[in-house]
């Protein structure tokens, strides 16, 4: 109480001062220090007693937002949709998030993981912008080229990402383009110079990025798509009935099959993101394979996804206390030491976070790409933007 009564002394004393130092600056305010004391005297007690609440409130505002934010979660369940089916990246990431943001939620609801997959990560989307509760009881993993699938106008996005709100990323980690040890590519040139035989599940990135080398930068890709997701890719892999596969995200191999990365079964031919991975130092970036700066802007385009790569997001219009808590929930996670304990013991899950207010703008700066890429895009996907 007594510390309570110091801190409305302290404000009010600051106000005090504050004025003075106003009525200083402007000589027609100025009034002598007696007709200030005697205009005190006239405010009496009952003003004296609402400046005092009205500080009090103002003090107390902060804690009964959180309060009500807790009272809201309070016994509720999240739903943590992820567009995908399960046992890969996003799957992991999804369920690890779901194991521990919670207890940093005020009211500390129980979140439980739910896959959605489909349109390879359009129908996830689509969902949460259309039809999942606008509260705070509904967040998304997005898939990371949901904004480029927006900017091209790919149909069947019944959403615009921008309406979303960020809250935050996990890791910025490149896609990489690999074939299988036994397919005898070894590097970007030689799928140049003879056919090499890549998976992918149809209206993913990895149909887009074989389609995309073959035309701007000569490869020979043969993209076999149909797959119903990446596990079964993996699968026809090892099985020999494909050679490689078009796209997946460094961090995913680490996490899901760190055995091939380790005992090298997989040859990295090229990755996908704004600049060099460290660990990829030696393998070229999608932007090196091309010489015209038309080209070049439109491979960083399709790049830039990489960087908001396993980002969480919120339905529009839920209320903004609601999306603070969660972000800044968000934020405590992922730098707890039981959550990044749980993450090393998969596969050494990549923790790279990103706070919602950084991954949002890099977002919908996707999503704003200047017009003259986005045609060019247009063109050379074509029949791809399906």
């Amino acid at each position: 109480m007594r510390s309570a009564l110091q801190t409305s002394f302290q404000r009010r004393h600051s106000f005090v001062e504050s004025m003075q130092s106003v009525a200083s600056m402007h000589g027609d305010l100025a009034v002598e220090p007696s007709r200030l004391r005697g205009a005190t005297r006239m405010i009496g007690r009952t003003s004296a007693i609402a400046a005092a609440a009205l500080i009090a409130f103002t003090g107390l505002a902060p804690s009964a937002r959180a309060d009500a934010v807790a009272d809201f979660y309070k016994g509720k369940q999240i739903s943590l949709i992820v567009g995908t089916s399960t046992g890969n990246d996003y799957d992991f990431r999804g369920r690890l998030l779901a194991r521990h943001l919670g207890r940093f939620i005020p009211g500390n609801p129980t979140i439980i993981p739910r896959n959605m997959p489909g349109a390879g990560g359009i129908n996830a989307a689509n969902w949460l912008a259309n039809v999942a509760p606008r509260d705070g009881t509904a967040i998304h993993m997005i898939m990371a080229n949901m904004m480029n699938k927006q900017a091209v106008g790919v149909p069947g996005v019944k959403f615009d990402a921008r309406q979303f709100s960020w809250i935050g990323n996990t890791t910025s980690t490149p896609n990489v383009t690999s074939a299988w040890h036994t397919s005898g590519v070894k590097t970007i040139q030689d799928a140049k110079e003879r056919e090499l035989i890549i998976g992918a599940p149809a209206g993913t990135a990895g149909e887009v990025y074989g389609a995309v080398m073959n035309a701007l930068a000569g490869t020979k890709f043969k993209v076999v798509t149909g797959y119903p997701g990446g596990n079964e890719v993996n699968l026809a892999m090892e099985r020999g009935e494909i050679q490689g596969r078009a796209s997946n995200s460094w961090a995913s191999w680490k996490s899901t099959r760190p055995n091939w990365v380790r005992d090298k079964k997989l040859i990295v031919l090229v990755q996908v993101a704004l600049k060099r991975d460290p660990e990829l130092k030696d393998i070229p970036t999608l932007i090196e394979l091309v010489k015209s700066e038309r080209d070049r802007k439109f491979m960083a385009f399709l790049s830039a996804e990489t960087t908001v790569a396993r980002a969480l997001v919120a339905p529009p219009e839920v209320p903004a206390d609601r999306i603070n808590a969660l972000r800044r929930a968000f934020d405590m996670t992922v730098k707890d030491p039981q959550f990044l304990a749980d993450a090393a013991k998969m596969g050494g899950m990549d923790i790279q976070p990103m706070t919602g207010e950084e991954a949002q703008p890099i977002a919908h700066g996707i999503v704003n790409t200047s017009p003259d890429v986005i045609e060019y895009a247009r063109k050379v996907l074509g029949n791809l933007l399906r």
